[in-house]
Order: C-alpha cells, then sequence, then structure tokens
C-alpha cells in the first residue's frame, strides 16, 4: 500500500487539502496528515484539523508521496518553514512523488526542485515558478516526472485523483471516480 503525507500548516486551503486527503484515502493510499504548527491546525476559513503527525516526527523514507494544499497564508507558512523545505527537498532528491496545489508550488519553486520542471500554480503566481526556473503550463494538472502541480481549490478533485493513480493505479482511481460522479462534471482524461 502506497503512503503519503500532506503537510498542513496554519491557513491551508481547506477544499484542497480534504479533498486530496479524501480521495487518496478512498483509493486506499495511506496518508498522514502532517502538522507543521502544532494541534489543531486552522485552515483559512476557520476549519480546524488534526494532524496525525507532526512534522518534526516525519521520516520522509516511509512515504511514496509528500503532498502540499495551498492557501493563504498556508503556502507562505509551509514556505517559510526550513523543515518543509527539507523535506520537499529529500522526497525530490530519493525519488518520491512531490505535489502542489493552488500557491504551494511556489514552495517547490524554494526548496528547488522544479528548475527545468513543467509547473503550474495559482493565477497570478506565475512569476514564482519562472522565477525558479520552472516551465510554466496552464494546465489544470501538471505532471512532470515525480512532480505534479495543480491550480487551485477548483482543480483539487482532478489533482487528487491523478496523484491516485500514481499511488493506487489507474483502475482504482477509475472506479473511485465513478463512484464519486466525476463523470458527471468532467471529461474523461483530464485526471
Amino acid at each position: 500500500m502506497s503512503k503519503a503525507a500532506v503537510l498542513l500548516a496554519e491557513g491551508f486551503e481547506e477544499v484542497e487539502a480534504l479533498t486530496i486527503v479524501d480521495v487518496l484515502r478512498r483509493c486506499d493510499v495511506a496518508v498522514d496528515v502532517v502538522g507543521v504548527d502544532g494541534k489543531p491546525v486552522v485552515g483559512a476559513h476557520g476549519v480546524n484539523v488534526i494532524p496525525d503527525v507532526e512534522i518534526d516526527d516525519v521520516v520522509v523514507d516511509d512515504y511514496d508521496a509528500v503532498v502540499l494544499p495551498g492557501g493563504s497564508p498556508g503556502y507562505v507558512n509551509l514556505r517559510n518553514d526550513p523543515r518543509v523545505l527539507e523535506l520537499v527537498r529529500k522526497a525530490f532528491e530519493i525519488g518520491r512523488f512531490v505535489a502542489a496545489v493552488c500557491a504551494a508550488p511556489a514552495v517547490l519553486a524554494d526548496a528547488g526542485v522544479l528548475r527545468g520542471k513543467k509547473a503550474t500554480i495559482y493565477p497570478g503566481m506565475e512569476d514564482e515558478l519562472r522565477n525558479a526556473g520552472a516551465l510554466f503550463e496552464e494546465g489544470l494538472v501538471v505532471q512532470d516526472g515525480k512532480i505534479i502541480t495543480s491550480r487551485g481549490p477548483a482543480t483539487a478533485l482532478l489533482f487528487a485523483l491523478r496523484l491516485a493513480s500514481l499511488l493506487s493505479g489507474n483502475k482504482k482511481a477509475d472506479e473511485v471516480s465513478k463512484r464519486m460522479l466525476v463523470n458527471l462534471v468532467v471529461a474523461p482524461g483530464l485526471f
């Protein structure tokens, strides 16, 4: 069974974080919600989430993916935490999936893992990627090797399903997406 760490800092975007956790767990991916700021972590819109584990207890080798939701000031709190940047760098260096949605690809940029990689980000923040040497693309979900990025709350479901297909296989992700009625609102092949 694959395992993912979803990092939450104060001000995270609830739609993104909870969609990612929910979809991955539906697809039989073990997910640890990792708190950066203690317990509980308060989202951008006042939703409290109690992390499964604190960042200081995370061993990156135990995970197949490290995932960062966006949100403001959540992404700023992630990018300003050296433990987060080191975790992202180490995950990238050992060949794990590194994924970020909304403004959080800026954290990947700060960690130095986007140079020469295709990526996307929340509209208006494209220079965050370009300044880090990334190749900005406007796709809803952009994958370049083990780096997966997406645009924002409305793309969180597609982002989560792409991660699920990578971590649990296309068959399982397709089964879950059908049960969730994704086919009623999303054209085939978008994730």
